[in-house]
């Protein structure tokens, strides 16, 4: 397929600059992916779309501020934006300055703490912490939440909280996964009174989800890697989920990159590491029955993944209904509710 088959054209004033008032207060898109039909609900109405017996897959990963404002040796201003922490001294991260910085150079970030360029690779930079402060109070100190592109704005406190969600847990995250962002701790309280189980996975989300499809053929595309992990209990649950006659249900597209990594080989088992998985038209789902998510922007791998699951023309019809009711798009945005287009081929 072509990247144009994915292209649809968003009016901007749908692009939600801020989340709704309340976490669950949402708009929910939902569409059977079977048959195709379309059902416009609310978030807090989640429940009655779940079934006793149902596991919830959420990822807990945590946004860390990772945006820093500095200056080079020079005085010529420069935007830091971390990609991936590798120790305690050593992060990967994109660069933004009129002219980028040499290997060998620091960059001084708020009164006392250095960074030195090590090296190079394409866009990404390995920089080395030379202060005395270990590089997440670095962070803490002096990061910015990491908004998206898209949000035309700066971070403020607001964001501290809103763009994380509630079971976040473990730090590393560059961007949010965002399908988690309407939860409260009340509704998934009332899910698991309800019958609902839940599991956890980790992935770490990169700054590469942002990059742009730059080939026509998207089969030439090549995926940026994230850090993922995903447990010998979670594995237990989904083969329990299973036998009891339950559903998968995913919550976001990172979930769903991580139980389809884990079951690459055509059984579900642990895995911990890097995975470049790329979901589009034509791959075999063997784990998610369902999926929660919010709208993704054109010709990205996420409305790829979405189109892979549910079907490309019903993604497609599914969006310009959203269009036309006006549904808040993107990371604060509105939310869908989706069913897996085909069923079958999924592990026992």
């Amino acid at each position: 397929m072509q990247r144009s088959d994915f292209s649809y054209n968003l009016p901007h004033h749908l692009i939600a600059h801020y989340p709704a008032k309340s976490r669950s207060g949402s708009r929910m898109l939902c569409l059977d992916g079977v048959t195709g039909l379309l059902e416009d609900r609310m978030f807090s109405e989640l429940p009655e779309l779940v079934h006793p017996g149902d596991l919830l897959v959420l990822n807990d990963t945590r946004v860390i501020p990772a945006r820093l404002f500095g200056f080079k040796e020079t005085g010529g201003k420069v935007e830091i934006l971390l990609e991936r922490i590798l120790g305690d001294r050593k992060i990967l991260a994109q660069i933004r300055a009129s002219k980028f910085p040499r290997p060998g150079s620091t960059i001084r970030i708020g009164d006392r703490v250095d960074f030195e360029i090590a090296s190079r690779s394409e866009d990404m930079y390995v920089l080395i912490n030379r202060s005395n402060q270990p590089t997440m109070e670095v962070l803490e100190q002096y990061g910015h939440m990491p908004l998206p592109p898209y949000i035309q704005r700066e971070d403020d406190k607001l964001d501290r909280g809103r763009y994380q969600t509630v079971y976040a847990n473990e730090p590393g995250a560059v961007a949010a996964p965002t399908a988690g962002l309407h939860f409260t701790e009340g509704l998934l309280q009332r899910l698991q009174d309800q019958g609902i189980a839940l599991a956890f996975v980790t992935l770490h989300v990169g700054a590469g989800t942002f990059q742009p499809v730059r080939t026509e053929n998207i089969e030439a595309h090549k995926m940026h890697a994230e850090v993922m992990q995903i447990s010998e209990q979670v594995c237990q649950k989904v083969t329990d989920t299973r036998r009891r006659g339950g559903r998968v249900i995913a919550v976001g597209t990172t979930s769903v990159r991580c139980l389809e990594t884990a079951a690459a080989s055509g059984e579900l088992t642990p895995f911990c590491g890097d995975t470049a998985i790329f979901i589009y038209p034509g791959f075999k789902f063997r784990v998610v029955d369902a999926l929660i998510t919010n709208f993704h922007l054109p010709e990205s791998t996420l409305l790829m993944l979405v189109c892979a699951f549910a079907g490309h023309e019903n993604i497609l019809h599914a969006y310009t209904h959203a269009i036309a009711q006006e549904y808040r798009f993107y990371s604060y945005g509105d939310v869908m509710f989706m069913t897996r287009k085909i069923n079958g081929g999924g592990i026992a």
